[in-house]
C-alpha cells in the first residue's frame, strides 16, 4: 500500500497581518524567483512572503476594505486581490504596478480563480447568482453565467439570496467551471457554451471552497462546506462519490496535492486536517491555529502547504 502523506510544521509567522487573514494562495514561480505565498486580510492589504522562512516580500495596499481573496495567475506574473468593497486589483507581483482594476456592483465579488491557461479570470458573483468572467488580455468582462432561478410561481427575493456565489473552481482543463452557494447547492457550467450543465446535491450549508482534482482524475471535485462535510463528486456524472467528516464545526477551505493524492482542509474548529482519499478519513490534524482556518493551499510543484487564519498569523508545512 502507499504511503500517506504527512505534514511537519516548518515556519509560523505570528501577527502576519494586523487583523484576520482570510485569503492565501500561492503564485507560481518564474525563472527568476520561487514561488511565493499571496495572502489578503481583514486590515486591507495583500502581502507577498518568500518561502521556507515567510520573509515579507511587500506590503500591497489599495483596498478600502477586508481582501476576501486572492488568485494569482499560471504564469506567475500578474495576480489579483478582490475585497469586500467589489473592487479586483489586478498587479504585476513582482513590480505591485496595477494592470487593471475591476468593478462590480456592492457585494458581487467574492472568491476568484485564473483559469489553467491564463485568459480568464472568473469570479464568484456573490448576490448575483452568477460567475462573471474576465478576459484577461483586454480585462473586459465577457461572460456572465448565471446559476438558474428556481421553478416557481414568483421567485422570491429569498431564493435568489440563497444563490449567493461564494465559491468558485476550474476544471484542469478549463472547460467546466464549478461554483458553491450560500444555500449549499453547486452549480457546474460549460465554460465554452455558457451553459449551465447541472447542479450538485448534498450540502446544505454554504459551499465556501471548491477545488477540482488534477489530471488524471479531473471530473473529481472536492467541497467544503459549514455542514462540516467534505464531499467528493463526479462532476460530470452528477453523482457524490464519497463524504468524509472529521472537523467539528465549519469547513471553510478545501486544496488538493498537486499529485492528487490528498487533500487539506481548514475549518472554524481552528485546525488543518490531511485527508486521505482512498481511505476517505482525515489522516492527519495540525493544531497551530488558535482560531479559524480560513484557507489552507498546496504549493504548486508539491512539497508545502499553506494555511492562514482569523488569529493573524500564517503557518507553512512541509508535506512528504
Amino acid at each position: 500500500m502507499a504511503k500517506s502523506m504527512k505534514l511537519a510544521g516548518l515556519k509560523s509567522v505570528e501577527n502576519a497581518h494586523d487583523e484576520s487573514v482570510w485569503a492565501a494562495t500561492w503564485v507560481p514561480a518564474t525563472d527568476t524567483r520561487p514561488a511565493l505565498l499571496l495572502t489578503g486580510s481583514l486590515d486591507e492589504t495583500v502581502k507577498l512572503w518568500r518561502p521556507d522562512e515567510l520573509e515579507l516580500v511587500r506590503t500591497n495596499t489599495g483596498h478600502c476594505l477586508g481582501v476576501v481573496s486572492v488568485a494569482a495567475h499560471p504564469s506567475g506574473v500578474i495576480a489579483a486581490s478582490a475585497s469586500l468593497d467589489s473592487l479586483v486589483r489586478v498587479f504585476d507581483v513582482d513590480t505591485n504596478a496595477t494592470i487593471a482594476t475591476l468593478e462590480a456592483p456592492p457585494s458581487e465579488v467574492w472568491q476568484m480563480q485564473f483559469d489553467p491557461k491564463g485568459t480568464t479570470l472568473a469570479v464568484a458573483g456573490g448576490g448575483s447568482a452568477s460567475i462573471k468572467l474576465w478576459d484577461t488580455a483586454t480585462w473586459r468582462l465577457i461572460s456572465t453565467l448565471s446559476i438558474p432561478r428556481p421553478e416557481g410561481p414568483k421567485p422570491s427575493d429569498k431564493s435568489s439570496s440563497k444563490k449567493f456565489v461564494l465559491s468558485v473552481a476550474w476544471s484542469p482543463d478549463g472547460r467546466r467551471l464549478a461554483c458553491g452557494s450560500m444555500d449549499g447547492t453547486i452549480s457546474v457550467f460549460d465554460v465554452a457554451r455558457a451553459k449551465f450543465l447541472h447542479h450538485l446535491e448534498g450540502h446544505y450549508m454554504p459551499v465556501r471552497s471548491l477545488v477540482f482534482s488534477p489530471e488524471p482524475d479531473s471530473r473529481k471535485l472536492y467541497s467544503a462546506s459549514d455542514d462540516g462535510h467534505v464531499h467528493i463528486y463526479d462532476a460530470e456524472g452528477k453523482a457524490l462519490i464519497g463524504a468524509m467528516s472529521g472537523h467539528a464545526s465549519w469547513v471553510l477551505s478545501v486544496d488538493v496535492s498537486p499529485d492528487g493524492e490528498a487533500i487539506a482542509t481548514g475549518s472554524s474548529d481552528k485546525t488543518v486536517r490531511l485527508w486521505d482519499f482512498k481511505m476517505r478519513a482525515a489522516i492527519q490534524t495540525m493544531s497551530n491555529h488558535t482560531d479559524q482556518v480560513w484557507a489552507v493551499a498546496f504549493r504548486p510543484g508539491g512539497g508545502r502547504l499553506a494555511s492562514v487564519s482569523d488569529d493573524k498569523s500564517i503557518s507553512l508545512y512541509h508535506c512528504s
